[in-house]
């Protein structure tokens, strides 16, 4: 009788988002409720969430509207969940490796997904945050809320972050040239790496993300200058601010109009995004394209989200095994450390 094989279960994790426009309010509310968001006491947290949630309600389902009234993150996910525990399967014959998805702020939820992952009754158990670059904001929130659902079996270990693993870096350079050559290969062009923006006050108190946001960004240029042949123009910049607070600059929609008056093209890429989000659809899609004609930009392009591009789910499968075998965090307690060698702050909420 042949030894029964290992059970893997990786769980990827990302915000997730409203599947249509009844739960455009609850999903903000959810996103704005969690002290990870709003460091506020929780009373005060709740009742400007649900201000919040109630004022941003109408703009946000008009840009829902834009991509058929509900967000693409959840089927993108699903795509890249199936691409990966297809890999797996292919790298582990083995092992007996499955994918589950849990969302941060809308369904399938970390309590959905941890009773699924508990009677699947895996061996191990590896947790795969599919923001490559960790903030206290997305992973760290995200491997709270899932320490405090699971209960079920396995060893635990959690990846911290991926910011410059080769396979995230190969999928962004080949998207970029892909655009850029489809194009028609123009030049000169701005390179734009635009990322989802944090509070200033965030990255003060020792968030790693924009450090890591901008170590994704020079990994992806030097692989650049060898696929061009030449040194890009680029910048980094960042998206979605929200209120009146100091967010981490200088603005996309800065660096755009920029361009516009140097009469440069630009060609932006959504660097912290692995997946199509309504930030990526609406807002670099259809806000900045038009901002981008406004100020005279010659050229507008948009590199596409990794999706399920074969060098990400290849990076993922190794991201996995590396967890694997270590050095990734063991829960509850251990270093936070990952392959590309980043230390994460050990703050409260992530150790």
């Amino acid at each position: 009788m042949s030894a029964a094989r290992r059970r893997l279960a990786v769980v990827l994790f990302n915000l997730g988002g409203p599947d249509g426009p009844a739960a455009v309010r609850p999903f903000l509310f959810n996103l704005f409720a969690d002290p990870a968001i709003i460091r506020l006491p929780g009373p005060a947290r709740l009742a400007l969430a649900a201000l919040i949630s109630a004022t941003r309600a109408k703009s946000a389902k008009a840009n829902y509207a834009r991509l058929g009234g509900g967000s693409p993150v959840l089927p993108e996910t699903q795509a890249q969940a199936g691409a990966l525990q297809a890999r797996l399967e292919a790298l582990m014959p083995h092992t007996e490796a499955r994918t589950f998805i849990a969302m941060r702020y809308w369904t399938p939820m970390s309590a959905q997904t941890a009773a699924e992952v508990a009677a699947f009754a895996p061996d191990e158990v590896v947790l795969l945050p599919l923001y490559p670059q960790f903030s206290t904001t997305t992973t760290a929130s995200s491997i709270k809320a899932w320490r405090e659902a699971y209960k079920g079996p396995g060893r635990v270990r959690a990846v911290c972050c991926y910011p410059n693993h080769d396979g995230l870096v190969k999928a962004h350079a080949e998207r970029i040239v892909e655009i850029w050559r489809k194009a028609g290969s123009p030049w000169p062009i701005r390179l734009l790496f635009s990322a989802h923006g944090l509070p200033q006050t965030v990255v003060a108190d020792g968030d790693p993300y924009q450090a890591q946001v901008e170590a994704t960004a020079v990994a992806v240029v030097e692989r650049l200058r060898a696929d061009l042949g030449r040194d890009p123009d680029w910048r980094v910049c960042y998206q979605s601010r929200v209120g009146r607070m100091k967010w981490l600059g200088p603005y996309t929609i800065d660096a755009i109009e920029e361009a516009g008056a140097e009469g440069m093209s630009v060609l932006v890429t959504p660097i912290a995004f692995v997946s199509e989000h309504v930030e990526t659809l609406s807002e670099l899609d259809h806000d900045y394209a038009a901002v981008a004609d406004q100020v005279g930009c010659p050229l507008y392009l948009r590199a596409p989200a990794l999706g399920i591009q074969p060098s990400f789910i290849d990076g993922l499968a190794d991201i996995v095994q590396k967890a694997l075998a270590g050095p990734c965090m063991t829960l509850p307690a251990g270093p936070w450390t990952c392959d590309a060698g980043w230390r994460c702050p050990r703050t409260k909420d992530a150790a």
